[in-house]
């Protein structure tokens, strides 16, 4: 069987050439990969050579029937990424857009626990759409090679979002977060607001403080083994456990302070978040459009795609949704 990965010697000209454009950070992405090899995570790993599955995900993603699903796990890529203010790097999972936008750039989450293959129904349609849209594992979930175990709390979380906006799009973008992604999306766009043009929150989970009531949130479990998938890396235990001795998030103090304009996507049959928190969230923030989405459940993306891309869209392109 051939490899589903190729691994990439980089220079600084070969990695902004994988990753489709030049970054614009200071450090420069050749300082960054000579401090990458110093701990030996020198290249790219590239997925989707030859319409395999990247090596690095676990053999059980053989098994999955989705076909949405089987598609974008195809596209999973690593990206060296700097931690914790150090020069450690970790390869950061994601998927990463094929052509640049004249548009700012999407950048989606994921909720608690999950990975970028929550995206799997509705990125194509963005993609479709032309927009520029990058699926992000957030620190500590996901697939990305996390055998040295970094710390992963809020604000590890936060500095390698803030690291691989840095190094690999360098412009303001579209932040989505849906459930517990809204507060990770608000932790962003307050403490780094000037990497973040606009926000859109999907069934927001933002008034919980710690991790108290993570618990209730839905694992994506359910969906055709999916959302299950990346729980099979060895490390996954250990990073989730990492997360919840560290108090988890507490946005409640930041939301007056997002500044950003903010679409709140509202599902009409989220059994998980209640219409009366999207409704408080839209009266808090300071500039803030809220619709309510027909049907659908507490991950609306992956029920109902379609609604979701044109609201995405219609926002990122201007219009009044």
């Amino acid at each position: 069987m051939t490899m589903a990965l190729k691994w990439v010697s980089v220079t600084g000209t070969t990695m902004a050439g994988q990753c489709g454009r030049v970054p614009s950070s200071s450090l420069g992405v050749a300082t960054m990969v000579k401090q990458c090899a110093t701990s030996g995570d020198f290249g790219v790993l590239v997925g989707g050579n030859g319409g395999n599955f990247p090596s690095f995900l676990p053999k059980e993603v053989e098994k999955i029937k989705d076909p949405f699903a089987r598609n974008l796990a195809k596209r999973i890529e690593r990206l060296p990424v700097q931690i914790e203010s150090s020069e450690k790097c970790i390869m950061s999972s994601c998927v990463k857009p094929l052509k640049q936008s004249e548009i700012n750039p999407v950048v989606l989450l994921h909720c608690f626990d999950s990975s970028c293959l929550e995206w799997r129904r509705t990125y194509p349609l963005l993609e479709e759409a032309g927009l520029e849209a990058w699926a992000i594992d957030v620190l500590g979930w996901g697939f990305s090679d996390l055998e040295r175990l970094p710390q992963c709390n809020v604000a590890s979380k936060r500095y390698h979002l803030y690291q691989l906006w840095k190094s690999y799009i360098g412009r303001p973008i579209v932040l989505v977060g849906p459930s517990l992604g809204a507060s990770v999306a608000i932790d962003f766009a307050v403490n780094h607001p000037e990497a973040v043009e606009k926000l859109v929150l999907i069934n927001a989970s933002v008034y919980s403080e710690g991790t108290g009531d993570l618990a209730k949130l839905p694992k994506p479990v359910a969906y055709a083994g999916v959302g299950r998938l990346h729980c099979l890396l060895p490390w996954w235990n250990e990073a989730t456990i990492s997360f919840m001795n560290s108090g988890g998030y507490n946005v409640i103090s930041h939301i007056k302070q997002v500044n950003q304009k903010v679409l709140i996507i509202c599902s009409e049959g989220d059994k998980i978040i209640s219409h009366k928190q999207a409704v408080r969230l839209h009266s808090e923030l300071p500039d803030a459009k809220l619709v309510q989405l027909p049907g659908g459940g507490h991950l609306p993306h992956v029920d109902k795609p379609y609604s979701v891309a044109k609201f995405i869209i219609d926002f990122c392109q201007g219009g009044a949704c």
